[in-house]
């Protein structure tokens, strides 16, 4: 129950962008403006995601909302693709075309087309797998899939890098939480690796 209500919580701010779209509050161009809006939500749920085993790890399992944060993870996780399927399905419909050769021709010459839709796809199998019936039917796979999020989020912050051509400061932020986040998980698995042995 909790999962779903993570969930929809996360997913309720996209409802009011499109709500906001349809009632021309999003100026001029809300297609696009939509497109940033769901890229932007997908990457800062993702990072929430990530963010959520280093807090974890800092202050111990112990504490209740950080007992409930992990239990929402994989609520975040469909959060996140949800978010990056709208944001792929609104770039189609409003920035690239909607004819096949249009979308093939944007993969094939802008390279943040390709980042984003590589990003995309590596998000797709996480959401496929994140019922309880595929955790226990993949067993130790599982967690070496979902190591995925891992270069996906790398490629998303290349992708927003790559997008925005000037005024870096956004994307070279995300950049940075990612950097430390990631710098965090190695740490960690250092650590279990040296005391393994």
């Amino acid at each position: 129950m909790m999962s779903w209500l993570v969930w929809l919580v996360c997913c309720l701010p996209l409802g009011l962008g499109f709500w906001q779209a349809a009632s021309g509050a999003l100026g001029p161009d809300p297609g696009k403006a939509l497109v940033l809006f769901a890229g932007i939500g997908a990457l800062r749920l993702l990072l929430l995601t990530l963010a959520i085993a280093s807090i974890a790890r800092w202050l111990g399992p112990h504490w209740p909302w950080v007992r409930r944060g992990l239990r929402a993870r994989r609520a975040l996780g469909l959060a996140v693709f949800a978010y990056a399927s709208c944001h792929l399905l609104l770039a189609v419909v409003f920035v690239l075309g909607t004819s096949w050769p249009a979308v093939s021709e944007a993969v094939l010459q802008k390279p943040y087309v390709l980042l984003g839709l590589a990003a995309w796809l590596m998000l797709t199998p996480l959401a496929l797998t994140s019922t309880d019936g595929m955790v226990r039917r993949l067993g130790r796979r599982w967690k070496r899939l979902h190591r995925l999020i891992y270069p996906a989020a790398i490629l998303v912050i290349l992708h927003f890098v790559w997008l925005v051509r000037s005024d870096y400061g956004q994307p070279l932020f995300y950049g940075l939480v990612l950097f430390l986040l990631l710098a965090d998980r190695f740490m960690h698995e250092r650590k279990i690796s040296a005391g393994s042995r």
